[in-house]
């Protein structure tokens, strides 16, 4: 249930951001619309393991690899999605 509103959500982020055209502010939400893109994937890939029992990651990476992997990709999620708030909160703290 939860991937047609991550859908949404990016969908809407990359809209906002074209519509800001570029600056701090559309920057901003662009940083945050492919900080959703990583999480998006992450969750499919959560959601093919539990369904389906198969890791991506790990047959990519091999077990140890594979949970690295993850552990990258959700540290990218909230890197890219801080950077684009904190580009937000710096542009309308001026």
């Amino acid at each position: 249930m939860e991937l047609p509103f991550l859908v949404i959500t990016v969908f809407f982020g990359f809209r906002t951001a074209n519509a800001l055209k570029g600056g701090a502010f559309g920057r901003g939400m662009g940083l945050i619309a492919w900080g959703a893109v990583v999480m998006a994937v992450g969750h499919l890939h959560m959601q093919a393991d539990q369904m389906f029992q198969f890791n991506l990651f790990a047959t990519i990476f091999g077990a140890g690899g594979g949970s690295v992997a993850f552990l990258l990709a959700l540290i990218v999620t909230w890197l890219l999605t801080g950077s684009g708030f904190h580009s937000i909160y710096r542009a309308s703290s001026k």
